[in-house]
């Protein structure tokens, strides 16, 4: 903060050179982020979440296998979920303490999804289509139909979690990007810039 005195003892506080600076990268880590659309981000994954959730409804009156016994679409579902909610408070309110949370809650939204992409391709591959065989009525037999179900839901989870996976390092590298280029800041807020101020001393006569 700087002081001036003048010849008449009145004392004017001037702008502070060091908080100027610091509000211009505030204001540019701001823009920056922003720059990257957490927002949309952020709704895809919530979208992506919901998606997975609902689509996995079937999946519980049909054959149950590992995705349904370890309950991957729930976890992965309220990760995505998790992680959107974060990126969407992240581009309302820039704060440094967000961003680092933004960022190790997408580094595990994409961890966990790459595990889920794994156990759905392991789950498909051990439970192939049951083959048709006609019944009485000159139709397949419920069995197959059933695993045809499955394997189309657990495609389409798959697809899911894939494109979850994308977001989710997309995002992390934006956010990594960003936190090393002003990580020095402990705020993004742009701080109110301090204007000159005149302080008069009191009337001693």
């Amino acid at each position: 903060m700087a002081v001036a005195v003048s010849r008449d003892l009145t004392v004017q506080v001037l702008e502070d050179v060091n908080a100027a600076k610091l509000t211009d990268r505030q204001q540019a880590l701001r823009t920056a982020i922003q720059r990257g659309e957490p927002k949309c981000l952020g709704v895809s994954q919530v979208m992506l979440g919901l998606m997975v959730m609902s689509y996995s409804i079937p999946l519980h009156f049909t054959e149950i296998t590992e995705v349904v016994r370890l309950g991957v679409p729930w976890w992965s579902g309220l990760t995505f979920i998790t992680a959107g909610v974060v990126a969407i408070i992240l581009d309302k309110n820039c704060t440094m303490k967000i961003l680092w949370v933004c960022l190790i809650v997408s580094v595990v939204s994409t961890g966990l999804s790459v595990i889920a992409v794994i156990i759905y391709s392991v789950d498909m591959d051990k439970n192939p289509e049951v083959p048709c065989i006609k019944t009485m009525y000159d139709q397949c037999n419920e069995d197959h139909y059933a695993s045809r179900v499955s394997r189309g839901v657990k495609s389409s989870l798959l697809l899911f979690t894939l494109a979850q996976t994308v977001i989710s390092a997309v995002l992390c590298f934006l956010l990594f990007k960003q936190r090393r280029s002003f990580g020095q800041y402990s705020s993004l807020n742009p701080a109110t810039p301090s204007s000159p101020t005149t302080l008069i001393p009191p009337d001693m006569d």
